[in-house]
């Protein structure tokens, strides 16, 4: 691919680029860009959120150039203060390490594991001493970092900023020097810590690195930046049925946002709304399992949803007895995580037994059979009380 298309294909979907015109001459030297993308692994999963950069990062890999896999190890440990209005709480090394591996399982259903070089930044930070630690806190001054859009809101607010916190981007751009970064990618939000990268780049004689930030992508309610603890995401790893019904809850106009952020282009506008979601929902289980299990989601979706119809495969769950309240069945087999959620979908009469809507969370029911249960849209299980 001759550069100019190249430098067209990584900068679709980019929101901010510094700059174009380094970009395309790297693209022009004739060597395998190193392109860093940073993870802080403080929980153990990666959502669609998380896939936008991953994404991008896996464009730079097919044009042939090297994907820098940075594991803040360290820097988890001590909170990212990005978006935040108080400090995060402190992860256990043991933790961090923990989350990592699984992150690393996940990232791979993106990227081509034989162009990733994975780093852990506590192999640098963790050798440094007391001295080289100050020093580098030499290379920025309060008033360069508490000028970030985060720090000044909470600065007017009185909120309490930690000084570690002010330390968090010298860190994370200091991991650019380490690996001697060519590009570096990440969101919309993490803009100054990559200009930071860039300035200490420049500091230590190096080029300064190419930063590219991409959209930050909306969680499922069409309403905030998609969290695992908002309860409005997509898991990487969640089952192919799973992602795909989540993806056609969205809304038309939410899926008008998602299609140029997670395909890079925009909704044909002689498609119809329904079509369009099918097609985002089958490419993104088709990115994270494949396409046969991608053609079988559809299918299962459209049996269920389209012909009111129920899966082909139902898993079969072993009850204890032949009578148990409604909550505690549904606790057992793993369909709703707490029986607050649980008393909810209840409530909303979003769970049946053989076709039977219950609606009443202290209902008991009792077995003569091994009767189908359904709650919400998409989980199903035949139930096999003990004795029948």
């Amino acid at each position: 691919m001759v550069v100019e298309e190249a430098l067209a294909l990584l900068l679709r979907g980019t929101e901010q680029v510094y700059s174009a015109h380094e970009l395309r001459e790297r693209l022009g030297a004739s060597r395998p860009l190193r392109v860093k993308f940073g993870v802080d692994p403080t929980s153990p999963d990666l959502h669609l959120g998380h896939s936008v950069p991953l994404f991008k990062l896996r464009q730079f890999q097919d044009l042939g150039h090297q994907a820098v896999l940075v594991i803040g190890d360290f820097t988890a440990q001590i909170g990212d203060p990005t978006g935040r209005n108080a400090a995060r709480p402190e992860a256990s090394a043991e933790e961090v390490r923990r989350n990592a591996a699984t992150y690393r399982e996940q990232a791979f259903r993106i990227l081509d594991p034989d162009r990733v070089e994975i780093v852990w930044n506590s192999t640098w930070f963790e050798k440094m001493t007391s001295r080289e630690m100050l020093l580098l806190q030499r290379r920025a001054t309060a008033t360069q970092i508490l000028q970030r859009r985060d720090f000044q809101q909470r600065w007017e607010k009185g909120e309490p900023i930690g000084l570690h916190e002010l330390f968090y981007p010298l860190l994370q751009g200091w991991d650019s020097v380490m690996v001697r970064a060519d590009v570096e990618i990440g969101g919309s939000d993490q803009l100054f810590n990559m200009l930071i990268g860039r300035d200490l780049q420049e500091q230590v004689k190096q080029p300064p690195q190419v930063v590219l930030t991409l959209p930050l992508l909306e969680g499922v309610d069409g309403e905030n930046k998609m969290s695992k603890s908002l309860g409005n995401a997509i898991g990487v790893a969640e089952g192919p049925e799973e992602i795909f019904g989540k993806t056609m809850s969205i809304s038309d106009e939410l899926m008008g946002k998602w299609y140029p952020i997670l395909l890079g282009n925009l909704v044909p506008p002689d498609a119809h709304p329904m079509e369009a979601k099918k097609k985002l929902a089958e490419w993104l289980v088709a990115r994270f399992h494949g396409e046969e299990k991608a053609e079988k989601a559809r299918m299962t979706f459209e049996r269920v949803f389209s012909h009111r119809e129920v899966p082909e495969e139902i898993p079969e769950f072993d009850l204890p007895g032949q009578e148990m309240p409604i909550l505690e069945i549904l606790l057992s087999i793993g369909a709703v995580p707490s029986k607050s959620e649980g008393r909810r979908l209840v409530t909303q009469g979003a769970v049946l037994v053989d076709g039977l809507r219950i609606t009443d969370p202290r209902s008991t029911v009792r077995f003569t059979a091994h009767p189908l249960l359904r709650c919400g849209r998409r989980f199903f299980a035949r139930l096999k009380p003990e004795g029948l």
